[in-house]
């Protein structure tokens, strides 16, 4: 399951396998600038649903998009001249913008009047699977309670991490992992909410503003 990677230099033939997987309604896991991640192609119902299981209900968790450039945004979510600039701004980085999803993507998940948190990571590894998959992936953070239940409630946010990622393994529905060997931080990503064009912080993460 674990496919160990060269940050700088990945293998094609790892991030074909990956793109392969998450085509055929696949989950693959993945290293970002802040936690562990776990992520399915934008076009593959199956795959949403098992990140839905794994996650909750997506009305109480907004999902997040992770694109590998800022053009990218537009082709799923309303995307305003000051969003562009605020975006371009912060991004790359550990940053989750909330936008309007376009109704395409609403429908993608059934969920009405769908908010979306967009990423652009500053880790090359999710942004080559994305390269190599050709769109966007829908992303949620790795926790130790979709493996362990009631993680959560003993050990609280930062202790509901990954560190390393063979650790990753102990979640069910996982296909790969992509591992650079560094373990990661256990760190969260600010969430700016720019769906009223203003920007509002609805989460402090390590993000500086």
């Amino acid at each position: 399951m674990i496919e160990y990677v060269i940050e700088t230099n990945i293998d094609d033939r790892i991030l074909k396998k990956a793109a392969e997987l998450l085509n055929n309604g696949g989950i693959v896991a993945y290293p970002t600038d802040t936690s562990w991640a776990l992520g399915c192609s934008i076009h593959s119902k199956e795959g949403i649903q098992k990140l839905r299981k794994l996650k909750g209900d997506f009305k109480k968790h907004p999902l997040t998009l992770i694109c590998s450039n800022i053009t990218q945004i537009s082709d799923v979510a309303f995307l305003s001249n000051s969003q562009f600039k605020i975006i371009k701004h912060y991004a790359p980085g550990p940053y989750v913008f909330i936008l309007k999803a376009l109704p395409k993507i609403e429908k993608k998940v059934n969920i009405k009047r769908m908010t979306l948190g967009i990423r652009i990571p500053q880790n090359p590894v999710p942004l080559k699977i994305i390269e190599t998959l050709g769109c966007p992936i829908f992303s949620i953070t790795a926790s130790r309670n979709m493996a362990f239940q009631g993680w959560w409630d003993k050990h609280g946010a930062e202790g509901n991490l990954f560190e390393g990622g063979w650790e990753l393994e102990y979640i069910n529905g996982l296909g790969m992992i992509l591992d650079t060997g560094d373990p990661l931080p256990k760190y969260l990503a600010t969430v700016l909410d720019l769906t009223d064009e203003e920007l509002v912080v609805v989460r402090q993460g390590i993000g500086d503003l």
